[in-house]
């Protein structure tokens, strides 16, 4: 029977010819596949929240410079927008799916029978760990490939005016761009406790900019976020 080292080793071989990508340094990826519970399980293996941090910066870096680049006009606000509709979890979960990169995870037992190889939070970290380990192994230009090969396409669809979801990240960021605070409020609920109506207001600084309405709260804070966003010009 194949030792637990040589079964990491063939798993890590067959996802380098996944994302077409070979590591120089084989430690750095089995790092960026490796799950906390994993870790935890057996003492001896580093796992991949340290590569999540860095992950996330080279990914807000390499988005900023190709929208940067590719949109000379356009003003830092709608530039932050846009970024921000990227940069997230949701796009990230995208590519863990391209890459099938839940199939790879170096999980522990209880994370595998919960499900954790289909959990968006898992992957999009993973995802994240994987771009940090490119970014350390082969430089910025190849963890740019990576990104751009498979970000390319959903980064031109919000250049081209398509809908911005997250709503609350994207006012978060053009906040924090104007050295602001945020704070969200809830201001009522309606409505019998199987069905209630909840209402957020959104703050910035000390005016009330949005107004939102949910089944629950976050729902109701997206909808202030949007409103707010719109009183702000940011979308319309």
């Amino acid at each position: 029977m194949a030792s637990l080292k040589e079964s990491m080793r063939k798993n890590i071989a067959k996802f380098e010819q996944v994302i077409q990508y070979d590591f120089k340094d084989k430690e750095l990826l089995q790092i960026a596949l490796t799950h906390s519970s994993f870790a935890n399980e057996h003492k001896c293996f580093k796992y991949n929240e340290r590569l999540e941090f860095l992950g996330d910066s080279v990914l807000g870096l390499v988005v900023s410079d190709y929208i940067f680049n590719i949109k000379k006009n356009l003003p830092e606000g709608k530039l932050t927008i846009i970024r921000a509709s990227v940069v997230c979890e949701e796009s990230l979960c995208k590519i863990a799916k391209r890459i099938d990169i839940g199939k790879y995870l170096f999980l522990g037992k209880g994370e595998k029978i919960s499900g954790g190889r289909t959990r968006t939070s898992i992957l999009a970290d993973a995802t994240e760990a994987l771009i940090a380990a490119i970014y350390l192994d082969g430089g910025y230009e190849k963890a740019k490939e990576f990104i751009l090969f498979y970000l390319k396409d959903i980064i031109n669809t919000y250049l081209d005016g398509d809908v911005f979801r997250d709503y609350k990240t994207i006012l978060q960021e053009v906040v924090q761009s104007q050295n602001s605070n945020l704070s969200y409020k809830l201001v009522g609920e309606d409505g019998p406790d199987h069905n209630k109506v909840f209402k957020m207001q959104v703050k910035v600084g000390n005016e009330v900019l949005g107004i939102g309405q949910g089944k629950n709260k976050k729902e109701a804070e997206k909808e202030a976020a949007k409103d707010a966003l719109k009183v702000m010009g940011e979308i319309k």
